[in-house]
């Protein structure tokens, strides 16, 4: 089931209990080339919350990051004329660590800053940066046509906390228009990027993504919804665990918790 539809049942008290609902986010072309093919199979039905700005050949920042590490020559790479120091590239772990150091200090810049910082690393890399990660508008329409919901997710995929009101209402109401022309059909939900509440998103983004007509949103809070959570921070259980175990453990941590942190 879809979000839209589960938050319906979930407000109507119809939702069968345990009722679980898939979600992607960014538009990832895997999405329509791999995931499609999964759930039509098995018949069942996901959301996928598209960042329009990166569909028909762009590409993620953080994809630009981690392919510009992994593609680069050993050795070390000199970042200080961009005020990230020199990175040791001499092996597997050193270029792993180099990535998440990297994506923790750029992820809360400014989106101009911080993609100005991202093509100096690429540049300086000299890493030749694979295309086509990202789906096309055709793959967004060809999701929809085939029974899958098409939800926001902003254009440029910023973190709505670290831009101006005026730029955070812009990148939210631009994304859902695009995917409603790509689509033709309303676009009824919302993905926060990166989803913390109180840190990634505050009230007046809520309140923004009331105003321009969605009817839900989600973030990546830890939780599971009940017909008194806010329709406009639904949890979500993100599973990023590299073992079985681990996931079942979060797992069962996370269905405990039926109060998820929102912001007031």
């Amino acid at each position: 089931m879809v979000v839209k539809d589960t938050v319906r049942r979930l407000r109507a008290g119809k939702l069968p209990s345990r009722t679980a609902c898939i979600t992607f986010d960014d538009g990832y072309a895997d999405n329509a080339e791999v995931a499609l093919p999964i759930l039509k199979k098995y018949g069942l039905s996901a959301t996928f919350f598209v960042a329009t700005g990166f569909l028909d050949g762009g590409r993620m920042w953080n994809d630009t990051v981690i392919e510009s590490i992994r593609r680069a020559e050993s050795g070390e790479l000199d970042l200080n004329e961009i005020g990230l120091g020199v990175i040791s590239l001499q092996s597997t772990d050193e270029r792993v660590a180099a990535i998440n150091q990297l994506l923790s200090r750029l992820k809360y810049l400014e989106p101009e800053e911080r993609q100005d910082k991202v093509d100096a690393i690429a540049h300086i890399s000299g890493a030749i940066l694979p295309e086509g990660l990202m789906m096309t508008s055709t793959q967004v329409k060809a999701l929809a046509e085939e029974g899958m919901e098409i939800g926001a997710h902003t254009v440029s995929h910023p973190i709505l906390a670290s831009v101006s009101p005026a730029k955070a209402r812009r990148e939210i109401a631009e994304g859902k228009e695009r995917l409603e022309a790509i689509t033709g059909l309303p676009v009824c939900t919302f993905a926060y990027p990166n989803g913390k509440a109180g840190v990634d998103y505050r009230r007046e983004h809520v309140e923004m993504v009331h105003d321009l007509s969605f009817t839900a949103a989600v973030t990546t809070e830890r939780g599971v919804a009940t017909r008194n959570t806010d329709r406009y921070q639904l949890p979500r259980f993100t599973p990023w665990d590299r073992t079985p175990a681990r996931f079942l453990l979060r797992l069962a941590l996370n269905g405990w918790n039926t109060n998820p942190a929102v912001v007031g």
